[in-house]
């Protein structure tokens, strides 16, 4: 008689646990739905404009990945992978227009760190991107 009672102790605690760990799953997909990736956004960087300019670095994501990086001067079109907290940031065209040359210097810096952008996390409205450095974009709330 113990024995069947320890039997059915041990599977009703199994049970129970498997419940929770159920429970503590869908808790964490609807946490992690609110802290996805910020695909279909723009992003703008945590940065002050440059002396005489108003722009300010950007990312334009697309729903799949495609993005526009808006740097201080030009624009680069570039692929976005995406892997769980993983990022790679596959980049492609510019548009090589002149600008002074502490913009330009400033793109090449944006792009050399974007390139070693390795993991990203998301809290609220502000995606952190990190590597060999860290940059903060937020969302754009007009």
């Amino acid at each position: 008689m113990t024995s069947v009672i320890a039997y059915r102790s041990r599977r009703l605690r199994r049970v129970f646990v498997a419940f929770v760990a159920c429970l503590a799953a869908g808790m964490v997909t609807v946490d992690a739905a609110e802290r996805g990736f910020p695909y279909s956004s723009e992003l703008i960087m945590d940065a002050k404009p440059m002396r005489g300019s108003k722009r300010v670095p950007m990312l334009v994501i697309g729903a799949k990945g495609e993005t526009r990086i808006e740097g201080w001067c030009n624009n680069v079109e570039a692929q976005l992978v995406v892997a769980a907290d993983t990022l790679t940031i596959l980049t492609g065209a510019s548009t090589e227009q002149q600008c002074p040359a502490d913009r330009m210097r400033a793109d090449e810096e944006l792009m050399a760190v974007l390139m070693e952008i390795t993991h990203w996390r998301r809290d609220g409205d502000v995606l952190t991107m990190r590597g060999t450095k860290t940059l903060r974009f937020r969302s754009m709330t007009n």
